[in-house]
């Protein structure tokens, strides 16, 4: 992970003040500092964070990390700098979730997770383990094991969980879901409406969790890049990416030149399918199929050509710690910006028709705004954010791989509707054609992996993923994966959408919900 060390720690004196001791900063494997503060000192730091314009981007538990018991790590971020508070537990530590609202469900999957209790929190509810699951059961514990649960097939209605009580003249309860008619994931969205306008929706998420993160604990990390494609399907390069990025960083791994360019090349023709995908979808919600079908065959195109030259439509089985498992021959790689070429063609043909269409733009415009305000909050990202203005982007404030070499420019609107969304998608799958084509033709020969004994110690690394930021924490002690954490832009992103039905109207929903697309499965892990 890229950072800025012209001034050393210098720069987190000048955040923090006399806070913190220079021997309680402690580098990362990727160079992140962690901090390592008395739980008196904590309230001040945080303070002086928020006062910076930190956002709260993650928090996440690690047992016997820097002394006994379990230790949280809270991860602040503005622009291209990042700082890992450490807090020493000697008491409760106070909920953030008033001062960084993204603290809200971070502080209750560490509650889910490690039974951690936040003094002062505001929202104590279950989380990932909803009510069928026994209580003090809280399976990130190294003293639980990973074996079959035995849930409660029946729930009190005490037990039952509570969404938020909203009443008045008028007002009726719309709830959609978990099930959906669709081939879609399961969500419960709670609408508050008076006629047919949205002025409260309360989402639950976690239907489906699956334990990965448990998953992964005392395995060799050269065995767990398939886990990592496992946390969302259409975010496999990715996730596998930043997962095999943080072994490599531990492990001090060189990665091949050509590996990276490869790697490249399937992070950008995943997040073209993933924009596509979108964009098809939201033209379905508008009624426009003449439109949908542009991007939708344009969609299934990239994913044969994803077959061709990986053998798997999601890209899968390709990435692995040291490079990639195998190479991509000059041949394939000159067919693959011929076809990139003329995919841009039929593409702006696609783009001419949707933005020519009066009643598309009528639906589109002014939908679903997402204000500005919110991004550092919620810590959102992604095309999501940058339609709203944030110039945020993994592959420019922390550059991986050969992005230092390539990276294209942040794609930034303002207005944060429904259109704006469309439009920075739009924008990026072009940068990404473009950046395939110069990729494959500029390739250097060379291997395409390397082998290095694995090490221990740990990393925080991150990628840009088509929904934004994902997060990989970690840890390997005696060869073995001790703590694995995924945080992926969808976690975060999430809680926008609850902001960005406010004032609009029932039927308006879906096609918010689609413009930002976000991941059930990797919301869940």
């Amino acid at each position: 992970m890229s950072q800025d060390t012209d001034t050393g720690t210098a720069w987190i004196t000048a955040v923090l003040g006399q806070i913190v001791p220079h021997d309680r900063i402690i580098p990362g494997c990727s160079g992140e500092p962690y901090v390592r503060l008395p739980t008196s000192g904590f309230a001040e730091a945080v303070s002086q964070l928020s006062a910076h314009q930190f956002a709260l981007t993650g928090l996440m538990g690690t047992e016997d990390f820097m002394g006994s018991g379990l230790s949280l790590l809270y991860i602040f971020e503005k622009a291209n700098r990042i700082l890992i508070l450490v807090p020493e537990r000697s008491a409760p530590l106070p909920s953030l979730a008033r001062t960084f609202p993204s603290a809200s469900w971070f502080e209750r999957e560490c509650r889910d997770g490690f039974g951690t209790v936040f003094d002062d929190a505001f929202d104590s509810r279950r989380l990932f383990l909803h009510e069928n699951y026994p209580d003090e059961f809280h399976p990130l514990k190294k003293s639980v094991q990973n074996a079959p649960v035995k849930v409660r097939t029946t729930v009190s209605q005490d037990e039952e969980y509570t969404f938020r009580t909203v009443s008045g003249d008028g007002v009726y309860q719309v709830p959609v879901g978990p099930v959906h008619a669709g081939i879609i994931e399961p969500g419960h969205f709670r609408f508050s409406v008076i006629g047919e306008t949205i002025f409260n929706l309360e989402l639950r998420l976690f239907y489906k969790h699956r334990g990965i993160e448990k998953l992964a604990e005392g395995k060799d990390p050269r065995e767990c890049a398939g886990i990592a494609e496992a946390v969302s399907g259409d975010e496999s390069v990715a996730n596998a990416t930043a997962f095999c990025m943080a072994a490599e960083r531990i492990s001090g791994m060189e990665v091949p030149d050509r590996a990276w360019y490869i790697r490249t090349i399937l992070l950008e023709m995943e997040r073209i399918a993933g924009h596509l995908g979108d964009q098809a979808g939201m033209l379905i919600d508008v009624a426009f199929p003449l439109g949908a079908n542009q991007f939708a065959v344009l969609k299934e195109d990239v994913m044969r050509k994803n077959h061709q030259i990986t053998g798997s439509r999601f890209l899968r089985s390709m990435i692995t710690t040291g490079g990639v498992v195998k190479d991509i021959p000059e041949s394939e790689l000159r067919e693959l910006a011929a076809f990139f070429e003329e995919f841009k063609r039929r593409y702006r043909i696609g783009l001419k028709i949707v933005l020519s269409t009066a009643s598309v733009i009528d639906r589109f415009a002014t939908t679903g705004v997402i204000n500005r305000s919110l991004i550092v909050p919620l810590a959102l990202s992604g095309p999501a954010a940058r339609a709203s203005g944030s110039t945020g982007d993994v592959r420019t404030t922390h550059p991986y791989g050969i992005y230092e070499r390539y990276a294209p420019g942040p794609r930034t609107l303002h207005d944060g509707d429904v259109l704006a969304r469309f439009t920075v998608k739009a924008a990026e799958i072009t940068d990404s054609v473009d950046l395939i084509c110069r990729l494959a033709t500029e390739i250097p020969a060379g291997q395409v992996i390397t082998e290095t004994p694995v090490r221990d110690g740990f990393a925080l690394t991150q990628v840009e993923s088509a929904r934004g930021q994902n997060l990989c924490w970690l840890q390997i002690r005696n060869g073995r994966i001790w703590r694995y954490k995924v945080r992926t832009a969808s976690f975060c992103n999430w809680q926008a959408i609850e902001h960005a039905v406010i004032g609009n109207i029932l039927p308006d929903f879906p096609l918010i919900n689609k413009s930002l697309n976000l991941s059930y499965a990797g919301t869940d892990l």
